[in-house]
């Protein structure tokens, strides 16, 4: 049976194939090293940046990440760390009124850099790990 479904499946079009280009007959971009390499690079060059909304309570007495954020090119996305759900606005900078508390409670936007991760240390030698 299952042979039948797949036979039926290559005579008829998909529906959505309608709205695609077909791509048959045209070259491929490459071999699959540098399609790969081609692919990377449009995903380095589109990623959206990461930031955090964190909580700041008081003068620089306290803070915690309230929200992670993605920033695209037309939007942020803001999913929050102790509910369900997301958010969307034009810039990540919109969410904050969202995230303000009273007058103790200021949120502010900080991106996210790898470099400032603390690093991982080994329990035993106290001394940082390579991931060797």
């Amino acid at each position: 049976m299952s042979t039948d479904v797949t036979a039926r499946h290559r005579e008829s079009p998909h529906p959505l194939d309608a709205f695609v280009n077909d791509p048959t007959g045209r070259p491929p971009l490459g071999d699959e090293r540098l399609f790969s390499e081609i692919m990377a690079g449009i995903v380095a060059d589109t990623a959206p940046r990461v930031f955090a909304v964190v909580q700041e309570y008081g003068d620089r007495v306290d803070g915690r990440v309230a929200a992670w954020g993605l920033a695209l090119d037309d939007r942020a996305v803001v999913v929050p760390v102790d509910r369900r759900g997301f958010t969307t606005a034009p810039t990540a900078g919109h969410v904050l009124r969202q995230y303000r508390f009273g007058t103790h409670i200021r949120p502010r936007i900080v991106w996210y850099d790898p470099a400032n991760a603390t690093p991982e240390v080994d329990d035993e030698s106290g001394s940082p790990l390579t991931g060797d």
